[in-house]
């Protein structure tokens, strides 16, 4: 199994090792070319969404991306990558992926010092370590998009087919079964 993670901004570097640690096969996608490589999964990580929408579109990627995950390809998302992958953002006119039937919140929490840890149930996985930074939430599921987890009363982790998003940062906290559960979509 192979895993390409989007490294244009943010914390990628973590999801690698994370992957690493699962003996998951994984590689940089920095550039389009990089898109035309066999990978049986994509991972857009957290940073900033506005910055890593940007460079989608700049580097002529977006659309590329847009079609892998409507063409069936799992992506997971984390922090910006729920935000990028969003249909709607309550608080930001801008549309990137748009291929996830879920409305989000930028910046929810507020900013750096909002960020915190907790654990919480995630479904069909259980309790785990959060840890937001300035983290989105989801402001509704609509469609086929399933709510996977609540905090606080907010939509923290949703799945749609092909598509995980967390608005939490698992690959920060050394606990890999959210990685896991992942994988264990890329096989079915």
């Amino acid at each position: 199994m192979r895993i390409g993670v989007l490294c244009l901004q943010g914390a990628f570097i973590e999801h690698i090792h994370m992957l690493g640690s699962l003996g998951a096969e994984s590689f940089e996608i920095r550039q389009k070319s990089d898109l035309a490589r066999s990978f049986d999964g994509l991972i857009i990580p957290g940073g900033e969404s506005t910055v890593i929408g940007k460079l989608l579109g700049d580097l002529g990627m977006m659309d590329d991306v847009r079609n892998m995950i409507t063409d069936g390809m799992p992506v997971f998302g984390t922090c910006a990558g729920l935000i990028l992958l969003a249909r709607h953002i309550e608080n930001d006119p801008h549309v990137y992926l748009g291929t996830m039937d879920i409305s989000a919140r930028r910046n929810a929490y507020g900013r750096q010092l909002g960020s915190f840890a907790c654990t919480a149930d995630m479904k069909g996985i259980g309790e785990i370590p959060m840890t937001f930074i300035r983290a989105p939430y989801i402001e509704k599921v609509s469609g086929n998009a399933e709510t996977l987890s609540v905090v606080d009363g907010h939509i923290v982790a949703a799945r749609e087919g092909n598509q995980l998003v967390t608005a939490f940062h698992p690959e920060l906290t050394g606990d890999t079964r959210v990685h896991e559960y992942f994988l264990k979509m890329i096989k079915h």
